[in-house]
């Protein structure tokens, strides 16, 4: 499968000791379990529409998910990391069509933005890094295996549909959600979202679905291949021209990159239903296996009493705060201040309170030797933020923890406190992405 280049792989230090093992908050068992991992772990979290700049609820999921990286590696496990870029959809080409620029050269340009804001916050980058343009003939024969098993089928297109079908006999492609609950290793909608049929049918709405579509099977059922309209890319098949639908391309490009089933799929709470819930249908459908064995969820961020979000034009853009002079460890303390999973609101005086911190913790850091005689053991501190990461990524009390020793006076007479001297700013680099020296 064809990659593109992601962004330059931040420094890692390794600190004396070793993290514990990884307890998350599983959004299908609604409840924090330790992940059983193995030597190694595979990850997908879902990547950015390229039709506009990083906003801080995109920044806020990947260091979630950064933080699980970390935490992993830190415990000496080795992670496969795979994150998608949906350059093929709805809301990327009406951008385009109402800016009057290419489709091709407005998701390079964002995507090359999304690039710029990750390397600044120290995000661990993906080791497969995919576009839907480049995986077409995956896709393709993913969904004629779905054909040919009956789990999809054609949905004839009106006649005065808008924009027109290029070709007037032709028919979209959805996936039957009821024949595919009936397979092994597929679990039925409402798994990890926990809504009823209530809830589903208005979320499904809001993200695009269709349900009243005539033709289609069940309410529910997913648009897996959009037949060729005028005005919008295609590509040939022996189904037909045309593009893929969203859910698909994840299912695609994480059992191509992480194998038949993965150990963590992530993203943002908003994306449970329909996006993860529809992409592992798929995945499994096509597999015969459940997709992943935990599902992990980010919280929403608001500013100014709303969700940001781009269809409510209400962002703070990471590349405005850098340009703005705001140092991006500032910006990665002022996210890592809250829990993962909560809902929160972004504000300046939480901006300001994270410069402040920064600046209290570089200038601890400048008056400690860069070694010390007890380098090689963990010290109390150090076990206390490594227990803290482990605790479902309990970051606000990690940084109470460092503020905490901080503020205490120096003390450097004893093995611990020389151990946490030399090991405590390498820590707060590797858990936290926060370069002090």
């Amino acid at each position: 499968m064809q990659h593109i280049p992601s962004w330059l792989v931040p420094s890692l230090p390794s600190a004396p000791g070793r993290g514990r093992p990884l307890k998350l908050y599983d959004s299908a068992l609604e409840r924090v379990e330790t992940i059983e991992t193995g030597p190694e772990a595979t990850l997908y979290v879902c990547g950015i529409t390229p039709y506009d700049a990083t906003h801080l609820g995109h920044a806020a999921t990947y260091l979630a998910f950064d933080s699980v990286q970390r935490a992993w590696r830190d415990a000496g496990i080795t992670v496969h990391y795979a994150q998608n870029v949906t350059d093929v959809d709805d809301p990327l080409l009406e951008r385009a069509d109402k800016t009057g620029v290419d489709w091709r050269v407005l998701a390079e340009d964002q995507t090359n933005l999304f690039r710029g804001d990750m390397q600044a916050l120290r995000i661990l980058p993906p080791d497969a890094y995919v576009r839907v343009q480049d995986i077409i003939p995956e896709t393709v024969s993913a969904i004629g295996q779905l054909l040919e098993q009956g789990i999809a089928y054609r949905v004839p297109i009106a006649a005065d549909a808008t924009p027109a079908a290029v070709d007037a006999d032709a028919c979209d492609l959805y996936f039957d959600r009821r024949a595919a609950e009936d397979l092994d290793g597929v679990f039925p909608l409402g798994t990890v979202s926990h809504f009823d049929d209530v809830e589903l049918d208005r979320v499904f709405r809001e993200f695009g679905g269709d349900p009243e579509r005539p033709g289609k099977r069940d309410p529910f059922d997913p648009l897996l291949w959009r037949a060729a309209r005028e005005g919008e890319p295609a590509w040939e098949t022996h189904f037909g021209a045309g593009r893929p639908g969203w859910h698909v391309e994840c299912a695609i490009i994480a059992n191509a990159e992480l194998g038949t089933h993965i150990t963590l799929q992530g993203g943002g709470r908003d994306l449970r239903f329909p996006h993860h819930e529809m992409s592992a249908q798929h995945a499994s459908a096509v597999t015969g296996e459940p997709f992943a064995t935990r599902y992990a969820h980010a919280g929403l961020i608001a500013y100014d009493g709303e969700k940001m979000s781009k269809s409510l034009g209400n962002l703070v853009l990471v590349s405005k705060l850098r340009e703005r002079g705001v140092d991006p460890r500032a910006i990665r303390l002022a996210i890592l201040a809250h829990r993962y999973r909560e809902d929160w609101e972004w504000t300046e005086e939480g901006l300001q309170d994270a410069i402040a911190r920064l600046e209290r913790w570089c200038a601890r850091v400048a008056t400690l030797p860069e070694t010390a005689q007890a380098e090689k053991l963990e010290g109390p501190v150090m076990a206390a933020l490594r227990e803290a990461m482990a605790d479902d990524l309990d970051t606000p009390r990690m940084l109470e923890i460092v503020d905490a020793w901080v503020a205490a006076e120096p003390q450097l007479t004893d093995e611990t406190s020389q151990a946490d001297a030399y090991g405590v700013p390498l820590l707060i680099d590797a858990l936290l992405g926060i370069q002090l020296r």
